[in-house]
């Protein structure tokens, strides 16, 4: 049975942040060029930051891919940090700091510093800064790019987008369709803000701007879906081999992420089951289907065969140029937090780095279901399987 798994490390001004993705059979085509196209949209968005102008992140594959595809073997690669030239004393692996080197012993409110810092026995908040920042979702990022190259192979498609940015919001789209809509999808590419109806959008940079203006942040909403995922993946026998549970376990673990929505989730929780369930209809060309899915593609912890629909809530980013009160790690005395530099908002890039992690989290779904050394050997399973359930 092949097992997916993916280790990160490096720090935000480290020299380069680095993964290990294991588990990936072999014969996979990897085009390097696609993985960092989905690292440009990573940086990207209005509302990011001055670290965003510096970097220029790029995949540079050490190992697991030769001649353009997987070998069966590990997957390591890194994507060095270009900030680090400006880091290299305050970052060094060896020797005293630097004599003017000041610890960090403001915590932000809102970010890892103060529990990290009790936690790891720090007093200097700059050892959980490096490793809690955002800058670790390039090496998820990329890794979910790698794992969407698999899913290519099976025509599965996907699309994230943006539907509420502070306080605007989009009209909801219907996901029955069996693929991605090419347009829509073009039109969310071309948008600052990754929001495909540009009347919304206008709003939302808007918004962005009035925020920056009071040193504020905000936050929003996201979508990602993936479409022809066939029925089967993930499994009811287990709390923890549920596709939901582990979709949700994934979204949860990227930065500043603090809800959830599988389908009508939130909405679905407040209508009566007549309204809420999917019906289930049959035909010979088309299988078994359903006309409606407001279950967003899961049922019972497996997919049903319609499009995953998957919604992350991100809170604003707490680093803020207003300063919120807080207390010195070394006086205890109270105070004002200080600034490290960030955005103000990061929404967009939010909805890509989710597009990644729940194409990673299907790819392992998907490769428990149709296990196989190479990739003729999944094809050769997924068409068996298909056959059946007809």
């Amino acid at each position: 049975m092949n097992s997916l798994r993916l280790l990160t490390a490096g720090e935000s001004h480290g020299k380069t942040v680095v993964a290990i993705l294991e588990g990936m059979p072999a014969g996979v085509p990897i085009d390097p060029s696609r993985v960092n196209a989905e690292l440009r949209k990573r940086q990207g968005g209005y509302g990011r930051g001055g670290r965003m102008k510096i970097e220029k992140d790029q995949i540079e594959v050490l190992s697991g891919v030769r001649f353009g595809r997987t070998t069966g073997g590990p997957i390591a690669f890194q994507i060095p940090n270009l900030d680090f030239v400006n880091w290299e004393k305050k970052m060094a692996i060896d020797g005293p700091p630097p004599p003017d080197y000041r610890p960090i012993t403001l915590a932000r409110p809102g970010h890892a510093d103060l529990a990290g810092a009790l936690k790891f026995g720090h007093g200097d908040i700059r050892n959980v800064i490096e490793r809690s920042s955002a800058r670790e979702t390039t090496a998820r990022t990329a890794a979910g790019a790698i794992c969407k190259e698999l899913l290519r192979q099976f025509d599965i498609s996907w699309i994230s987008h943006v539907t509420h940015l502070g306080p605007v919001s989009t009209r909801p789209r219907d996901w029955t369709l069996g693929r991605a809509p090419e347009r829509f999808a073009r039109a969310v590419d071309a948008s600052p803000v990754r929001c495909a109806n540009p009347s919304a959008a206008k709003k939302m940079i808007a918004q962005i701007d009035a925020a920056k203006k009071r040193g504020d942040t905000l936050g929003g909403i996201y979508e990602v879906v993936y479409f022809n995922v066939p029925p089967g993946l993930g499994s009811c026998m287990q709390w923890d081999r549920k596709l939901d549970a582990q979709i949700a376990f994934g979204i949860l673990s990227i930065h500043a992420q603090k809800a959830v929505e599988i389908g009508d989730g939130f909405g679905g929780a407040l209508l009566p089951g007549s309204r809420v369930h999917d019906e289930i209809f049959y035909s010979k060309s088309r299988g078994f289907y359903r006309k409606t899915n407001r279950s967003g593609g899961i049922e019972g912890g497996m997919t049903t065969g319609s499009p995953i629909v998957v919604r992350g809530a991100m809170k604003p980013i707490a680093t803020l140029l207003k300063p919120l009160r807080s207390v010195d790690l070394k006086t205890r005395k109270p105070t004002t937090s200080r600034y490290e530099r960030s955005d103000v908002c990061a929404l967009p890039a939010a909805s890509i780095v989710a597009e990644g992690v729940v194409g990673f989290v299907l790819s392992a779904a998907f490769l428990e279901k149709f296990s196989g050394d190479h990739l003729r050997d999944i094809r050769a399973s997924v068409h068996h399987f298909l056959q059946r359930i007809r």
